[in-house]
């Protein structure tokens, strides 16, 4: 008797990176991102939109929330397309409802979460005791 694609294991592995909040952090998570997602053979399609991802939710929590951030990578894999999981975790809004930045120009920030939306198959936000996770899942072609 076949077994449904759907019923078959799936193998996930993950990788768990801290942000440091430096100058140039953005970048080093994202070298890094670029070659973890190398070892586990993502396909190259991919990896440019997800890196583009990691990009926009780790520029969010320097931006706008507090320290410490965490990024969460899980792979997924098995018969069929494989799912990317990218995760920011944050300690919450630096700023309270309704306060903004100053010196911030709106005509340069503020499209993070359309980039995200554009490109992921799925995305969202949970916010939970520990702060806040911003996550999307992109999916191989």
């Amino acid at each position: 008797m076949a077994v449904p694609l759907d019923m078959l294991p799936r193998e996930t592995v993950e990788h768990v990176c801290p942000l440091p909040p430096v100058p140039g952090a953005v970048a080093a998570v994202r070298r890094r991102v670029g070659a973890v997602l190398a070892d586990w053979k993502v396909s190259a399609d991919l990896v440019d939109d997800s890196l583009l991802v990691v990009s926009e939710l780790l520029t969010n929590a320097i931006v706008h929330a507090l320290p410490p951030a965490e990024l969460r990578l899980k792979w997924a894999r098995g018969h069929g397309p494989g799912t990317l999981r990218v995760e920011v975790t944050d300690a919450g809004p630096a700023l309270a409802p309704g306060q903004s930045r100053a010196g911030i120009d709106p005509d340069e920030h503020g499209r993070g979460e359309q980039i995200v939306h554009a490109l992921a198959t799925r995305h969202g936000k949970r916010v939970h005791s520990g702060g806040v996770t911003r996550w999307a899942d992109l999916v191989a072609a």
